[in-house]
């Protein structure tokens, strides 16, 4: 195991992190390869962690106490559905590759797991992050399609992969 990645702390994301995971989404790089918009101020992230829910799992990556990286597990509300969630996530660029990836990604499958009892959990990537793709199939996720111009991205249509695991 790579040293660094032993001093990485996995927390639930908390007010305490806010200015650090506003940060993390706030720098162009990361927030290239998500869904979020740039710029966004503290208050957007206040409002989302106000809005939690048991059916929301949010963890935050720390090293020196400082926010690394962020995962998202929602579990979803339509009846028909409650067996599936959706992950979202983001890591800082210094920091990928180097195990945060992995960390928070093994601790939100541990809860949708074992105690949200979830047959499936998806997730969506661009098609051109072959990394993250990489890592979410280290964690038992298969491809399940293309999305054609999911979304913008440097003023242009990208391709999203839709990706899932089934357990």
């Amino acid at each position: 195991m790579n040293p660094t990645s032993t001093q990485i702390v996995i927390q639930r994301f908390t007010e305490a992190h806010i200015e650090g995971v506003t940060a993390l989404y706030n720098d162009p790089e990361v927030c290239r390869q998500v869904l979020q918009m740039p710029h966004q101020s503290i208050d957007v992230w206040r409002k989302r962690l106000a809005t939690s829910d048991e059916r929301a799992v949010k963890l935050v990556a720390l090293h020196d106490d400082k926010v690394i990286g962020n995962i998202g597990l929602e579990q979803y509300s339509r009846i028909r559905q409650r067996h599936v969630g959706a992950i979202g996530m983001g890591v800082a660029v210094d920091w990928q590759g180097k195990g945060v990836g992995s960390r928070l990604m093994a601790a939100v499958l541990e809860v949708a797991d074992n105690w949200m009892n979830l047959h499936r959990v998806e997730l969506t990537v661009f098609a051109d992050n072959d990394a993250a793709q990489g890592l979410y199939r280290k964690f038992g996720f298969e491809t399940e399609g293309r999305l054609r111009n999911y979304a913008v991205r440097d003023g242009v249509y990208v391709d999203a992969i839709g990706m899932a695991r089934l357990r």
